[in-house]
């Protein structure tokens, strides 16, 4: 695949299938060893946990430890899927000359765009992490159409909203070759934007330096 190919398509295809495989999303060794389609897949396979996590963590007849936990996991999975989204930004600019490569992975990678190239404020990255998510909608919304607990009206209502749904992701798929093919001509250039989670940091997180404060005063008054 070249970079200025249409990748849309084959994004939706991959997040389509994987969604149907049986082993997905525990199973890691499905993930593909081409870099920008193992973080494709990364991306999508910690969508697909956190989604898990989401719907565990709105349970009401477990305890509150139950729920703590699904929050936590909630968090971790919600950092590698940003992560993710990251390296796939920084393959794919790599790939279309529009960033230094020793460069892309830092906290300040060096641009190589050409004047007069517009600047895209959503990156084709943080496209493919909503098409995850909006593969993951369908896939959910199409089995409530094929229920047979519900009525009629039920299955009729999610048909509509599954057919809305289609329509968005071919949409955004349009979008996101439509940036790629202006950046591969010089016409436009998005950027590896860092997310900095900072609540996932002990280092940043002001709870989490309180937490440790408090820690270190009682163990060395102890």
């Amino acid at each position: 695949m070249t970079s200025s190919a249409p990748l849309a398509a084959a994004v939706t295809q991959l997040h389509d299938s994987l969604l149907t495989t049986p082993a997905w999303p525990a199973d890691a060794a499905l993930l593909p060893s081409e870099p920008l389609w193992h973080w494709v897949a990364t991306n999508h396979r910690n969508n697909c946990l956190l989604w898990a996590e989401e719907d565990l963590a709105r349970r009401t007849t477990v305890s509150e430890a139950e729920i703590a936990k699904n929050k936590r996991a909630i968090d971790g999975y919600n950092q590698a899927r940003n992560d993710a989204t990251e390296r796939v930004d920084e393959l794919l600019l790599i790939g279309l000359g529009l960033v230094d490569a020793e460069s892309a992975r830092s906290d300040a990678p060096r641009s190589t765009v050409p004047a007069g190239a517009r600047l895209n404020s959503e990156t084709a990255g943080s496209m493919i992490d909503r098409m995850s998510i909006m593969a993951l909608k369908i896939d959910a919304m199409r089995k409530q159409t094929l229920r047979s607990d519900v009525d009629d009206a039920h299955r009729a209502s999610s048909q509509v909203k599954l057919e809305r749904l289609l329509q968005q992701r071919q949409d955004l798929g349009d979008c996101l070759d439509g940036l790629l093919a202006d950046s591969a001509a010089g016409k436009a250039y998005f950027k590896v934007y860092r997310q900095f989670k900072m609540y996932n940091d002990a280092r940043f997180n002001p709870a989490l330096v309180a937490e440790q404060k408090a820690q270190q005063a009682k163990t060395s008054g102890g």
